[in-house]
């Protein structure tokens, strides 16, 4: 992903200071300062954003991606798209924390395809998006549940076999080889196959954050 050049690069300039101090945004008020940061480019709106997201966008990434340095690279590339695409942010069709956290999710997944890693849960972190927050949130748990109901509908649409594979390992908690064993199939096919369903659901998810 490119970075911005020569333009205010907000992420930077705006460095959140401890949220502990400030009430949390409703949902309104984060739709209202989307809305600010698209129309007047308001950098106070956006600072105030940065404050509530960063701490959640770093958390998913130091879940998902294990490394600090590319937490912060999450939080980086996550909010300077935050700035750019404001004016994209249609409240008709979800609250700000869902279209943040998707843009998160899409960050995430094309650092992780950089990733030069072993590792056969490295895809699912994009795929399976538990949002990372102050325990207790109820917009955060209601977002999850939201999240988590959509990617189910979207496991429905998969081919049989893939549809199969993706709920043996991510639903069931099976390891590739112990699904391997139970569909009679050699392991490389389950690692075909949950390949394949992964690309699927994240194409399902692209189609439908346009």
């Amino acid at each position: 992903m490119e970075r911005i050049e020569n333009t205010y690069n907000p992420t930077i300039k705006n460095r959140p200071r401890s949220h502990s101090s400030m009430s949390a945004p409703s949902p309104e008020q984060l739709a209202e300062l989307l809305q600010r940061v698209a129309v007047d480019r308001d950098e106070p709106a956006f600072a105030t954003l940065f404050t509530y997201f960063a701490p959640k966008v770093k958390a998913y990434g130091l879940r998902h991606l294990r490394v600090d340095g590319q937490a912060m690279e999450l939080v980086q590339e996550t909010m300077t798209l935050v700035w750019r695409k404001a004016h994209l942010y249609d409240g008709s069709k979800g609250g700000a924390s869902t279209w943040v956290f998707t843009i998160m999710r899409n960050v995430s997944f094309d650092m992780l395809r950089k990733v030069k890693s072993n590792r056969e849960d490295c895809l699912s972190g994009d795929i399976w998006p538990l949002i990372d927050g102050e325990s207790g949130e109820q917009e955060d748990e209601a977002l999850q549940d939201q999240i988590q109901t959509q990617l189910l509908s979207y496991i429905d649409l998969l081919p049989d076999l893939q549809q199969q594979v993706v709920i043996g390992v991510y639903l069931k908690q099976l390891t590739h080889q112990e699904l391997a064993d139970q569909l009679n199939v050699p392991l490389g096919t389950i690692k075909s196959r949950l390949r394949l369903g992964l690309q699927k659901l994240r194409t399902h998810l692209e189609v439908n954050d346009d």
